[in-house]
């Protein structure tokens, strides 16, 4: 998805994410922190990087070909 305008990065939605669901958040500005229409999920600029992180680190194997386990 293209960020609709300037100003702070679009983040995913770690929540919606987790279920794989590819929605932005939003940023506010007065109360400093990102929200999602969509799940209702709100937090500031670490927490929403930390979950995310925490999505990468699920899916950093794929595009490994694992042939013993």
């Amino acid at each position: 998805m293209a960020q609709g305008r300037k100003g702070k990065l679009n983040y995913r939605c770690p929540r919606c994410l987790m279920r794989e669901i590819d929605m932005d958040m939003l940023y506010d500005r007065e109360a400093d922190e990102y929200y999602c229409l969509r799940c209702s999920f709100v937090g500031d600029e670490q927490e929403v990087l930390r979950l995310n992180a925490q999505f990468r680190e699920k899916y950093r194997d794929r595009t490994k070909r694992i042939t013993s386990f």
